[in-house]
């Protein structure tokens, strides 16, 4: 079974047990409830395009394992041209969904994280976790399985590591080797789309020490796995984000996020793709966060043509035609462009594994974080000038007032403007969602936090070689260094 469909996907979800939570309710269908139901039309978005001509061929590709055809989203990157597609492929999402993707953002990089941790530890150590890796890749692929993936942990006090915590749960970690497989206990928060997923990919959250090393721990999991409970914890902008008509002005998007609380949950070998091993736990992260980093950029790139075509739509049914705003519109295309062409030449300035993957260049990747920190914020400050006060204050009447037999007529009589009050409705709630509701994914943090990302820049920076290269320039004779620091 390869290339499902998109009903053949809401019932693979249908079919799992129910351990989602939202505002103490059990969630008994996730394709139906309006908290989750939305993530779920998202991510489905691509079993609905796999046999379409145009976006088709942007989404899938062919398995280096078996030679099928399967989502790009379970494929590893193994040249800079698999890395522009995912790229395009991210930003073509956000303009079919208007939102977030996340999970599967999230689990195609961990996929491709753990395949190159997971071979440099079978080739230094000569354990099997490479192999285990692939059987269940190979298996992933032939089942269409949509994946999350799962790094932050809770952290508790942040100046202390693990093992010197009040309470060792609050970083996921080992509590039991067994024969068969390990048991772990703790939580990973803050993680995208497991709402629409089959199954999550568990990386380390960070780089640890030997004291530390029952922290380091990486394996995959059906999202129902007995003693997992997933709490929704994204709470819309207001309710109108779970109602119908242009309170929710996209038609199959909503980002969903989750805290997952393992209680002492089994994990069998096969599944298990790190198991104490501390030495390689940043190289899981930092395998991690190249891909991720870069292809962001246009991830946030699609976020802005969706707003820079809201706020056009506003403003033309305001009654303004959109000459008048080409300078802030041509900021907003200059936003758009950085981060898609920094991730682009991150990926185009990677190089080869000797595992056959591609690893995108880290410093463009943590450059491109910075930049989609920073940028997609203007971008929506831009589309909210743009549009008017109807979008971005939020006081527009909803659908249901707008729609009352009562007041309704009165409503839409004050609303018009040059075209329909249902358009100039319909188009400035996309700016609101776009900008201040649930179509805005986590841009600042998502992905890791800018200081995390300007850490690895300064330490890549290679200020030495710079002023090497000035001190020739200049002529100066003698070694000019750094003052040392005052005792």
């Amino acid at each position: 079974m390869a290339l499902r469909t998109y009903e053949e996907y809401l019932e693979s979800l249908r079919k799992m047990k129910s351990n989602i939570y939202k505002f103490d309710e059990l969630i008994e269908d996730v394709t139906t409830h309006p908290a989750t139901r939305r993530t779920i039309e998202g991510h489905g978005a691509t079993y609905k395009h796999y046999n379409d001509e145009k976006f088709g061929p942007m989404i899938t590709t062919k398995s280096h394992l078996t030679g099928e055809p399967i989502s790009r989203y379970l494929s590893i990157i193994r040249s800079a041209e698999d890395m522009y597609a995912n790229s395009d492929m991210k930003r073509l999402m956000f303009q079919l969904t208007g939102t977030c993707t996340g999970g599967h953002c999230a689990g195609w990089t961990a996929l491709n994280a753990m395949f190159i941790t997971t071979y440099e530890m079978d080739r230094d150590m000569g354990t099997d976790y490479h192999q285990r890796f692939l059987a269940w890749l190979k298996d992933a692929q032939v089942r269409d399985i949509t994946l999350a993936g799962a790094l932050t942990d809770p952290k508790g006090d942040r100046t202390k590591p693990p093992h010197l915590q009040e309470d060792k749960d609050v970083f996921l970690h080992l509590v039991e080797k067994r024969e068969d497989g390990i048991v772990v206990r703790g939580a990973k928060i803050m993680i995208c789309g497991v709402a629409a997923a089959n199954e999550i990919f568990i990386l380390p959250g960070s780089g640890y020490r030997e004291e530390d090393a029952d922290c380091a721990v990486s394996f995959v999991i059906p999202r129902d796995i007995e003693g997992l409970t997933i709490v929704e914890t994204r709470h819309p902008s207001d309710t109108r984000d779970e109602e119908d008509g242009f309170d929710n002005p996209v038609t199959e998007g909503g980002i969903t996020q989750a805290f997952l609380l393992f209680e002492d949950v089994f994990i069998p070998n096969k599944r298990v793709f790190m198991c104490g091993e501390s030495k390689y736990s940043l190289t899981a992260v930092l395998n991690f966060i190249g891909p991720y980093r870069a292809a962001i950029g246009a991830c946030v790139a699609g976020q802005g043509d969706v707003k820079i075509g809201a706020a056009i739509l506003t403003a033309r049914t305001n009654g303004l035609s959109s000459k008048v705003f080409n300078e802030k519109l041509v900021e907003m295309h200059i936003n758009n462009e950085t981060t898609y062409g920094m991730g682009i030449a991150a990926a185009a300035r990677g190089k080869q594994h000797e595992s056959g993957a591609w690893q995108c260049n880290p410093l463009l990747a943590n450059v491109n974080k910075v930049h989609v920190a920073t940028l997609p914020y203007r971008t929506s400050n831009l589309a909210q000038d743009i549009a008017g006060g109807i979008a971005e204050t939020g006081c527009m009447p909803s659908y249901k007032d707008f729609e009352s037999k009562k007041y309704g007529h009165l409503i839409k009589k004050y609303m018009k403007a040059v075209y329909s009050a249902e358009s100039r409705a319909k188009a400035a709630r996309l700016v609101e969602w776009a900008t201040i509701g649930c179509g805005v994914p986590g841009c600042m943090h998502g992905g890791g936090s800018p200081d995390g990302a300007k850490l690895v820049i300064r330490g890549m920076a290679n200020l030495e070689e710079k002023v090497e290269i000035a001190r020739k320039l200049a002529n100066i004779k003698e070694e000019i260094s750094d003052p040392a620091k005052k005792k």
